[in-house]
């Protein structure tokens, strides 16, 4: 489940105040978990996956979770895989770990590992999510934020598309906070 940094160094793990927390931003966050990695684990577990095996997990997915693409308008998904192998690792770490906004809604659901996105609040502080497998994140179009895998570089992960150009990143310069810099 997900984990909330808040700028005054405040750790929260309540789900209900994280939700509480995001609303302002107008991001929502729900935990599912309808099991369907039980389906799956060594495709889960296994840091390489081919074209096929992205497929079936996609289309498994999308049977499970349909009802997402239909209530949302998303238009197509694909599988975020990430690990300390992949290619081009760097260049996908360095275009999303900036602050930056999108056109279009950015929604995710973490089949597995973790994931860290931090956000800029109305009043100006920052406040960093942890989310984790099974949890499904909606950022809508213009809220500035960053995200990055954890320190493991390991998730794999469900995006979901209303446009094609919805996911690239317009940077806004902010730069991370002082007190979301010190270690804890």
């Amino acid at each position: 489940m997900a984990t909330l940094l808040l700028d005054d160094g405040t750790i929260e793990g309540d789900l209900d105040e994280i939700v509480r927390e995001l609303a302002p931003l107008g991001i929502y966050l729900k935990h599912y978990d309808p099991g369907t990695s039980l389906l799956f684990p060594h495709l889960i577990e296994q840091d390489t996956i081919t074209d096929s095996e992205k497929r079936y997990i996609l289309e498994l997915h999308n049977s499970v979770f349909e009802f997402l693409q239909q209530e949302n308008g998303y238009l197509w998904c694909d599988l975020l895989n990430v690990h300390p192998g992949s290619p081009h690792l760097e260049t996908l770490i360095a275009t999303y770990n900036r602050y930056h906004t999108h056109t279009a809604t950015e929604p995710i659901y973490v089949l597995a590992g973790e994931m860290i996105f931090g956000f800029v609040k109305p009043d100006g502080s920052q406040i960093q999510l942890l989310i984790e497998s099974q949890d499904y994140l909606v950022i809508p179009a213009g809220v500035e934020h960053w995200c990055s895998p954890n320190a493991a570089l390991n998730f794999k992960a469900i995006r979901y598309f209303t446009t094609a150009e919805g996911w690239l990143p317009t940077y806004t310069g902010t730069q991370l906070s002082d007190s979301m810099n010190k270690p804890r």
